[in-house]
Formats: structure tokens, C-alpha cells, sequence
């Protein structure tokens, strides 16, 4: 049995370390793919858990009030992994909302968790973030900008769960000649 209290120290700690490789900038995307079942060693989409849920989201409500970023939590498949965030946030990166209701059986544990949550939680179908987080290979990649950075931190696991965080950066162009610095 996965114990809250571990998990809420774990994922403090792989976001401890995570912002001492990242720079964050005021009211960027923080996209949080996360299996609720897989953290609790079960197979994905099988048994979500709302517990877990909680301990997580108030651990990513913590981390993204000190850094002023908005948290963005990616559904399940069964509503083709559209995006839970704030209105607020959603207006800022002109995202056209859609109409569904992440519930635990079509739209996951998380995402459902979270739209209980939010201030004013509103429905996208894609987004381009900054930075994420996937806990138990829900496969965010579809929702970061175009070249994304994974970054290692001593914690590999939530539960049962593999974790790996990413930051991204803007793409690298041109041929042998270019530079990507500036130099004096």
C-alpha cells in the first residue's frame, strides 16, 4: 500500500530539485500528466485514486504559487487527453475551451480532481507548456513545446509510478555557421 505521506515528501522533493535546474518565468504552463492507479501499482486507467489525487495537488499548488506558473493537468484518452487549467490561464494563451467534464472513468483521477479544485477550471484540447511532469507514462510530450528537455532528479518513481520531468527550449535553427549565443 502507497503511503500519502511519502508520496507528498517524494514529489516535493523531484519538484525541489526540478526548480534548481529551471528558470521559471511569471505565467508559464506547468503540464502534470499523472495515473493515480499507476502510483498506486495498478495498471493505467484501472483504479483511480482520489487520495492520491489530493496529496498531489496540493504539493503542485504549493510549487506553482512560488513560482506564479499556471499547472495545466492532462486528461485520459478517453477525452483525447484535453487539458484542465484556469480560465484565467487559458484566456492569456487564447485557448478555445471545449465541452466535457474530466469524471475518474473518462478523463482521469487527476484532471477530474483538479476541476473540482480550481477557481474557474475550463477544458482545452492542446496546449504548448513549458515545463511538465509525467507520472506513470501518460505521455505529455503532445503538450510541450516543440523541443523538450528531460531533466533527472534523484527521485524516479511516485508510488509505482515512473516519473520523468521536462523543461523545453526554443529550437536551435540554421547550419554549421549559426550561433546561439551572443558574443561580444
Amino acid at each position: 500500500m502507497t503511503n500519502l505521506h511519502d508520496l507528498q515528501k517524494d514529489l516535493a522533493q523531484a519538484l525541489s530539485e526540478f526548480e534548481q535546474q529551471v528558470k521559471f518565468s511569471e505565467g508559464q504552463l506547468f503540464v502534470i500528466g499523472c495515473s493515480t492507479s499507476e502510483v498506486m501499482g495498478e495498471k493505467i486507467g484501472t483504479a483511480g485514486a482520489f487520495d492520491v489525487a489530493q496529496v498531489l495537488y496540493k504539493e503542485f499548488s504549493i510549487f506553482a504559487q512560488r513560482h506564479k506558473i499556471h499547472l495545466v493537468f492532462q486528461g485520459c484518452e478517453h477525452i483525447n487527453r484535453a487539458l484542465t487549467l484556469e480560465a484565467a490561464a487559458a484566456k492569456m494563451y487564447h485557448l478555445e475551451p471545449v465541452s466535457v467534464i474530466p469524471v475518474r472513468t473518462a478523463g482521469g483521477t487527476m484532471s477530474a480532481y483538479a476541476f473540482t479544485q480550481m477557481d474557474e477550471p475550463v477544458i482545452v484540447e492542446t496546449i504548448q507548456a513549458h515545463y511538465g511532469i509525467d507520472i506513470g507514462q501518460t505521455l505529455i510530450g503532445m503538450h510541450l513545446k516543440a523541443v523538450a528537455v528531460p531533466l533527472r532528479t534523484s527521485v524516479k518513481q511516485l508510488g509505482d509510478a515512473v516519473i520523468t520531468l521536462a523543461t523545453t527550449r526554443p529550437k536551435l535553427i540554421g547550419g554549421e555557421r549559426a550561433q546561439y549565443t551572443v558574443t561580444p
